[in-house]
Parts: structure tokens; C-alpha cells; sequence
């Protein structure tokens, strides 16, 4: 079985409903088996004639024209330096400052609690959520965490498998 006869048959008849909407949408339709073949050419006319002329010259017509202004366009934006939304990110960031490194015990507490709401998290929620420097992050979690290269959870982080849960287990202890 060649790959042509695959194609014809998983081919699908239009169904009824597909066919109307497009009767409806094409103005003639044709529709039939193929037993003989004919040529047909139209009847020679002035109105076949003009209909042709009108057609060339529609399809000759660039598609966008260019237009000569007598006076110059006024009511254009001027241009801004910084925009406000530029201008609240940038005192937002002020604000923030640089992001110091906190204490190690500090980020791995902050990590273990983010880690018992998500299995997964990529590299910038971290940041978000621990409002650490990425290196330093990085550095933290190459002891604690595994990569994701691959797969669904691509480029994220999750914990290994000795610190999962590592409060569920403490408390079970008690």
C-alpha cells in the first residue's frame, strides 16, 4: 500500500453541514462526478469585455498608494524621554535596592517552605521569592536541588529526594 492510497483513503467527504456553509460562502458552486472532459469558453461579448478590463485594471493597482501632504500633520505625539511606567520601575527598583545575600539558613528556610507549596520552580520565582542575588541562589540550590533539564518540569528546580517533606517526617517523629 503506497502512500497515495493512505491519502485517498483517509480523505473524508465534506459532511452536509460543511457543504451549505459553503455554498453559502461561494457564490457558484459545482458539484458532481467527473465523466467527460469539456472545454468551455465565454461567449465573446462587450460585457464579458468590460468585465475582463475592469479586472486587469483592478488587479494592476498597487495595494497601498502614497499620498502628498499640503501641510504638515500636526497633532502628532510628541516624543518622551522616559515614560511613567519607566519611570515607576526604575524608583521601584531604588526602592529595592541591591539584592544582598542573607544568611544561608535564612534562604534554605525560605526555600524549604516555597519547595512544600511547589515541587517545581523555575530559577527567576525563586529569586522572586527569596529576593536573593541569582548566584547565590544557584550556588544553594546545586546542594539542595536538582536541575531539570529535560522533560515536562524543563529548566526548573526541585528538591532532591533526602530533604522532601523533611517537616512531615520531623513531625512524625515527635
Amino acid at each position: 500500500m503506497g502512500k497515495s492510497d493512505r491519502q485517498r483513503r483517509s480523505w473524508k467527504a465534506p459532511d452536509l453541514q460543511e457543504r451549505k456553509s459553503r455554498k453559502t460562502r461561494d457564490k457558484i458552486t459545482l458539484e458532481g462526478v467527473v465523466v467527460q472532459r469539456a472545454e468551455c469558453r465565454p461567449a465573446v461579448s462587450e460585457s464579458y469585455m468590460r468585465l475582463k478590463r475592469l479586472q486587469i485594471e483592478e488587479s494592476s493597482k498597487p495595494a497601498r498608494l502614497s499620498q502628498q501632504l499640503e501641510k504638515a500633520v500636526t497633532n502628532n505625539y510628541k516624543p518622551v524621554a522616559n515614560h511613567d511606567y519607566n519611570r515607576e520601575y526604575e524608583r521601584k527598583k531604588k526602592e529595592e535596592g541591591k539584592r544582598a545575600r542573607a544568611d544561608k539558613q535564612q534562604v534554605l528556610d525560605m526555600l524549604f517552605s516555597a519547595f512544600e507549596k511547589h515541587q517545581y520552580y523555575n530559577i527567576k520565582d525563586l529569586v522572586d521569592i527569596t529576593k536573593q542575588p541569582v548566584i547565590y541562589l544557584k550556588e544553594i540550590l546545586r546542594d539542595i536541588g536538582i536541575y531539570n533539564v529535560k522533560g515536562t518540569h524543563k529548566n526548573t528546580w526541585e528538591l532532591r529526594p533526602e530533604y522532601r517533606h523533611y517537616q512531615g517526617e520531623e513531625k512524625t517523629d515527635e
